[in-house]
């Protein structure tokens, strides 16, 4: 893994006071009267955050941008700490939502002054201020979070105001090392629906940590996109003209979101509002944010909208293994023969490398030891792929197998139960290897660990699908994290975040969001293969001897041994 990407995020013990909003789970009969949440703030949303102090008395031009700076880690209000640095002037126009610098630490910022940083000697009333620091990412206007490494800079233009020095030229956004970017910033995923609505796709964004946060998601959903890899495959159900009537999502004392929409919502379809509030609704709540539901007005008057039915996401149903001449589904220490598939496998007279079983466990996609893809289902074992050098296949909600060379990443094609090759259009044509490919639970999207320019690359497309929901092409390819070695297995842990098993020299385990940044842990000893699950705690690993390994805590324990072969479950 590259020297960017090893560096995780992690918690930093913060010297200042933290500030604490919490509400009330009750009305008080005793006591002073206490203050209610701001609008749009979460009943029971707490928000522990680093504070910055404001400009000391007599500070130098220099100090008063290191201040400035530092102050990037307190949004409160704003970033009304921050803004006490700048002249009047600049402190009106600034815009510190614009975007996120996120530098590798605030220790290796290099500060160069015109002048004297003393306020006393200083000659002049005006100081140029240039900031030198490492960039390892960062976060645009609309939240989007890219891998960006690079030497960057920052040009600040300081004078003093009755006495004191302040900033009176300074770049929009702001600068926030990587130790307590995650203190500041937060994952939210904007809900968008699939090409059927009938599915939920995340599109991960970062926002302030803010009681406010339900009015930050809203004007996101709303008055926003998808990301430009993710659009082709997706769509949202609020229309162009519809937006939000006020800068602001109160929170009633029943939990309902009162979202006030303008004109343009009135005599929409019952089911075009049906399908908005089941968006924003779950957005919302996914998000975090407790309430209820969410009420639509216009003009103050509520807007009758019900709520749409979704494909729930597959549920976990155990691990699928191959022990001693068994085949299923692992639930308390059994083997569950899986109807229609075990008896098949066993029957195969070649081992079997890899098995990916199929949403409703009536087939599975499995690879056998010489690397050819054949489909077991119906009492049926059926030749999908038998070109040279495949990697694990992967079978998405819709019961199509997805398979590629590993040296040729633009053969990739799909089967479906029928078995005829379908070959999928503008599949990473700058790639020139493939170790490792998987299609989401949606159906939406498919990540890969590609080999572009010599690099090795865990990214993800998005997958467009013709009217019947046959797989056609991929979208833009979006980089997510520089690997070191191949991957071993690729997996996908919950809606918004994937499971890589790295082959680096030393083995490990990549939890990467789809959106943001990741973190890696050791693999377990001899770690041979990876399953994921619907959240990220229920990864499993195989490793030596044929033993399967969850993590518990943050450490990985032993739940079973002798299996030859771990499978996956399609979307996982």
């Amino acid at each position: 893994m590259s020297a960017g990407l090893r560096r995780t995020l992690q918690t930093v013990a913060i010297a200042a006071a933290v500030v604490l909003l919490a509400a009330c789970t009750g009305l008080p009969t005793t006591g002073d009267v206490q203050p209610g949440l701001a609008l749009g703030a979460s009943p029971e949303e707490q928000d522990f955050l680093p504070l910055a102090s404001g400009p000391v008395e007599g500070a130098g031009p220099t100090a008063i941008v290191e201040g400035f700076m530092e102050a990037a880690i307190t949004p409160a209000d704003n970033w009304d700490t921050a803004r006490k640095f700048l002249t009047p002037e600049l402190a009106s126009t600034w815009r510190p939502t614009t975007g996120v610098s996120i530098d590798a630490s605030a220790a290796t910022r290099s500060f160069t002054s015109s002048v004297e940083d003393d306020a006393e000697s200083a000659n002049g009333d005006s100081a140029d201020v240039r900031v030198t620091f490492d960039q390892v990412a960062s976060v645009d206007a609309t939240g989007a979070y890219s891998q960006t490494v690079a030497a960057s800079n920052s040009a600040f233009v300081v004078v003093r105001a009755n006495g004191q020095w302040r900033i009176a030229d300074a770049p929009d956004g702001v600068v926030i090392d990587e130790s307590r970017f995650a203190r500041v910033y937060d994952d939210y995923a904007l809900q968008y629906y699939d090409q059927t609505w009938e599915r939920l796709v995340p599109d991960v964004r970062w926002f302030p940590r803010r009681a406010t946060v339900a009015t930050t998601i809203a004007q996101s959903l709303i008055g926003g996109a998808p990301s430009p890899w993710l659009a082709p495959a997706v769509q949202s159900a609020f229309p162009p003209g519809v937006q939000l009537a006020r800068d602001a999502v109160p929170i009633d004392p029943d939990q309902v979101a009162d979202v006030a929409l303008n004109r343009e919502a009135l005599g929409l379809p019952a089911k075009t509002l049906a399908r908005m509030r089941t968006q924003l609704q779950a957005t919302l709540l996914g998000a975090g944010v407790q309430i209820s539901q969410v009420r639509f007005t216009v003009d103050g008057r509520t807007l009758e909208a019900g709520v749409v039915k979704l494909i729930d996401d597959p549920v976990d149903g155990g691990s699928v293994v191959l022990k001693d001449g068994q085949f299923g589904t692992l639930v308390g220490g059994e083997i569950t023969p899986i109807p229609g598939v075990t008896d098949e496998i066993l029957a195969s007279s070649q081992p079997i490398r890899a098995v990916d079983l199929a949403v409703d466990s009536s087939h599975a996609a499995v690879q056998l030891a010489d690397g050819r893809v054949w489909l077991a289902g119906d009492g049926r074992f059926d030749a999908l792929d038998e070109r040279a050098s495949l990697v694990r296949p992967s079978m998405d909600p819709f019961d199509f197998t997805w398979s590629v060379p590993s040296s040729a990443p633009a053969a990739l094609q799909v089967m479906g139960v029928d078995a005829a090759p379908r070959p999928i259009a503008n599949a990473w044509p700058d790639a020139s290897g493939v170790s490792a490919i998987r299609v989401s639970a949606d159906g939406t999207r498919i990540a890969a660990v590609l080999v572009v320019g010599g690099q090795r690359w865990v990214v993800v497309s998005a997958v467009i699908r013709d009217d019947d929901g046959v797989p056609t092409e991929l979208g833009p390819t979006e980089p997510l994290a520089q690997l070191e070695g191949t991957a071993s297995g690729l997996v996908w842990l919950g809606s918004d975040r994937l499971g890589v098993l790295s082959d680096a020299e030393d083995r490990i385990v990549l939890t990467q969001v789809v959106g943001g940044p990741g973190t890696s842990e050791v693999a377990p000893t001899g770690a041979a293969s990876i399953a994921g699950s619907r959240t990220a705690a229920g990864i499993r690993v195989l490793g030596a001897g044929g033993a399967v390994f969850a993590r518990s805590g943050s450490a990985w324990s032993e739940s079973i041994v002798g299996v030859t072969v771990l499978g996956t479950r399609a979307g996982h």
